[in-house]
């Protein structure tokens, strides 16, 4: 089973990630650090910051890594923000059987409430090397379009409300 798990930044996605593998045993790929490693490397000349284009570089590697786990029944969880929400059309039925998707999503309400906290815990499984582009507005648009898309290809995702509670079952 591959797990995938996206969502606007600061939406608990390694956190989610971190729980998985410490509860179920499953190992995870953190799309940053594939992201860093080729721009580190010089595989990509695509920036930190050029999120468009790193979905459109990294979803075919992504893609068919996905697919490998499956073929040899390897459980994986793969999070980050550079996944396409129109991903499903890239599976046949066979892989989509094997795998589970939750997008993140804080509420305005929610985001209005604790922003400070959200603030506080970014950096509570991965260091930030700046977090200054993190303002309650980015933070509200970001997570608005992730609800819109979700709903708009009818993906599961998990809203964040009242209080910041996830729980999955695998």
């Amino acid at each position: 089973m591959v797990v995938l798990i996206t969502g606007a930044s600061h939406t608990g996605k390694t956190l989610l990630a971190q729980k998985i593998l410490e509860e179920y045993k499953i190992p995870y790929l953190s799309i940053d650090h594939l992201k860093m490693g080729l721009i580190r490397s010089g595989c990509t000349q695509l920036t930190p910051v050029e999120d468009e284009a790193l979905t459109d570089y990294l979803w075919p590697i992504l893609r068919e890594i996905i697919k490998t786990a499956i073929e040899n029944g390897q459980n994986l969880t793969i999070e980050g923000c550079y996944i396409p929400l129109d991903w499903k059309k890239d599976f046949e039925e066979k892989y989509l059987a094997q795998i589970k998707y939750y997008c993140l999503v804080m509420s305005s309400n929610y985001i209005k409430e604790h922003f400070s906290e959200i603030k506080k815990y970014a950096g509570v499984i991965e260091n930030r090397v700046s977090d200054d582009s993190c303002t309650m507005d980015t933070v509200m648009q970001e997570n608005a379009y992730y609800l819109e898309q979700a709903q708009k290809y009818g993906l599961e995702y998990l809203l964040i409300d009242e209080a910041y509670q996830i729980q999955i079952q695998l």
